[in-house]
C-alpha cells in the first residue's frame, strides 16, 4: 500500500531533521485516537500489522535522494546520508484489536518513531476501505471534481495546496488527485505535503512543522517558554527557511505572547488549523500592525477541514488586507462519494532526557480538539492563565 519512504507529509522530514540535530537521545510515544468511534472489522488488526511489517523493507532511492538534494537546499547532506540509511522498526508500534476496538501504539527515539504517525493514518484509512468494500465514485468523476474544485479557485485568485495524505481514500486516488492538480491547476495549484507525489508528479513539497514540535518543547523546558523556544530552535536549524509558523498548540492567544516583533518580521506567514479562519484573520491582522508591519506582505496558510465555501468565505475577508494560501486535505484526497473517516495519530508522552516519561498536551482554539492528559490539560491551562 505504500510505495516509498517518501510517502509521508513533508513536515515530518523537515522536524525529523531538527530531532536529529538538536535532540537525538529524546523519546516519544504515540497514539491512534479513534474520534469517529469507527467500528474496526474482524482481521482489521492483522491486516494493519501486514502493512507495518512491509514498511520494514521501504528506503530512500538514489532518484529520490537527488530530488530532495535539488529540491529541499535547506535540507543538509548529513541529513540525506541519514534518511538514506533510514529503515522503520515495525517492532516500535504496537497494534491490538479486541472485538471492534482498534488499539494502536507507537515507541521509541523521537528521531525514529516522527515517521510513523502519517503512514499509520494512510494506512488505517486504506485498509478501512478496502475491508469495507463500497464502491467509490470513478476515477472520471474523482478527475472531474477536482478539476472543478481547482479551476473554481483559479478563478478567485487564490493558490492551493493538497494536504490530503493521512485520510487519503487510497494511493490511487491521491495519485490521480495529485495529477490533475497539475494538469488544470496552473499557478493556482503551488504542490503537496507528500513528498513521494511531490517527486512523482514534479511539483513541490510543502510544509514546516507540526503540533508535536511545540508540544515536546513545552514538556522539555515548560508550557510558558514553549512556544518561543520551539519558535527559537527551528530557526537555528533552518536560519530562514521554512518560514511559517504553527500557532495553535496552546491556543492563538499564547502563541501570540510569544509571538514578538522579532518572530513576526523573521517568519514569512502564520498557519491556521483551528477555530474560527475570520476571527484569527482578524487577530493576525491586528497583531502584524500592531509591530508596525504591512500584513499584506505576509501569509496565513488556512489548513483546516477546507471546502470550495469555506475558501471563498476566508477569500473575501483577506483579499487586499493579508496574504493568504490554503491547504486542502480530505476535501482532495477522499471526496469520493464515501464518508471520511475522522481519527488522528497524536504524541502523547516524550521523554526529553533521562528516564521520566511526561505527558505532552494540546490545547486548540476548539476544545473537542485538545489531546492528552486531562490533569496536564488542566495544569497547562492553570500556567497559561487560561480558562479552565
Amino acid at each position: 500500500m505504500l510505495h516509498s519512504i517518501l510517502d509521508n507529509d513533508f513536515y515530518k522530514f523537515t522536524m525529523q531533521n531538527a530531532v536529529v540535530k538538536l535532540f537525538p537521545n529524546a523519546y516519544a510515544r504515540y497514539s491512534f485516537i479513534n474520534r469517529g468511534e469507527h467500528a474496526f472489522p474482524p482481521g482489521f488488526g492483522e491486516r494493519l500489522r501486514e502493512q507495518v511489517d512491509a514498511m520494514a523493507a521501504l528506503r530512500l532511492t538514489g532518484e529520490e535522494r537527488h530530488f530532495l538534494e535539488v529540491t529541499c537546499p535547506y535540507l543538509d547532506p548529513t541529513y540525506h546520508d541519514f534518511l538514506e540509511g533510514f529503515r522503520y522498526k515495525p517492532q516500535e508500534v504496537t497494534i491490538e484489536q479486541h472485538g471492534e476496538t482498534l488499539s494502536v501504539t507507537i515507541e521509541g527515539l523521537w528521531y525514529r518513531t516522527i515517521l510513523w504517525e502519517v503512514p499509520l493514518m494512510t494506512l488505517i484509512s486504506q485498509i478501512w476501505y478496502e475491508m469495507l468494500e463500497e464502491q467509490r465514485d470513478s476515477d472520471e468523476m474523482v478527475t472531474q471534481r477536482t478539476r472543478e474544485k481547482i479551476e473554481h479557485y483559479g478563478e478567485l485568485g487564490v493558490r492551493i495546496a493538497e494536504f490530503g495524505t493521512r485520510r487519503r481514500h487510497s494511493y490511487e486516488v491521491h495519485d490521480l488527485v495529485v495529477s490533475t492538480l497539475k494538469r488544470y491547476g496552473g499557478s493556482t495549484f503551488t504542490g503537496t505535503s507528500n513528498v513521494h507525489m511531490a517527486h512523482r508528479h514534479g511539483v513541490k513539497p510543502l510544509g514546516t512543522h507540526a503540533h508535536e514540535w511545540f508540544m515536546f518543547h513545552a514538556a522539555r523546558f515548560g508550557f510558558k517558554m514553549a512556544n518561543t523556544l520551539a519558535l527559537e530552535n527551528w530557526v537555528e536549524v533552518y536560519r530562514g527557511d521554512l518560514g511559517i509558523a504553527l500557532s495553535d498548540t496552546f491556543t492563538t492567544q499564547v502563541f501570540f505572547e510569544s509571538f514578538d516583533k522579532m518572530f513576526a518580521k523573521l517568519f514569512d506567514g502564520i498557519r491556521h488549523d483551528s477555530g474560527d479562519p475570520i476571527e484569527f484573520a482578524k487577530a493576525t491582522i491586528d497583531h502584524y500592525e500592531h509591530y508596525g508591519i504591512d500584513p499584506r506582505s505576509k501569509t496565513i496558510i488556512f489548513s483546516d477541514a477546507l471546502d470550495t465555501h469555506k475558501v471563498e468565505k476566508i477569500t473575501r475577508f483577506c483579499e487586499g488586507r493579508i496574504g493568504m494560501s490554503f491547504g486542502i486535505g480530505t476535501n482532495f484526497t477522499n471526496d469520493v462519494g464515501l464518508k471520511p473517516m475522522n481519527m488522528v495519530v497524536k504524541m502523547t508522552e516524550t521523554r526529553p532526557e533521562g528516564d521520566q516519561w511526561l505527558p505532552v498536551v494540546k490545547l486548540s482554539d476548539i476544545r473537542a480538539k485538545n489531546t492528552g492528559d486531562p490533569g496536564m490539560i488542566h495544569l497547562a491551562r492553570r500556567i497559561l492563565s487560561l480558562p479552565q
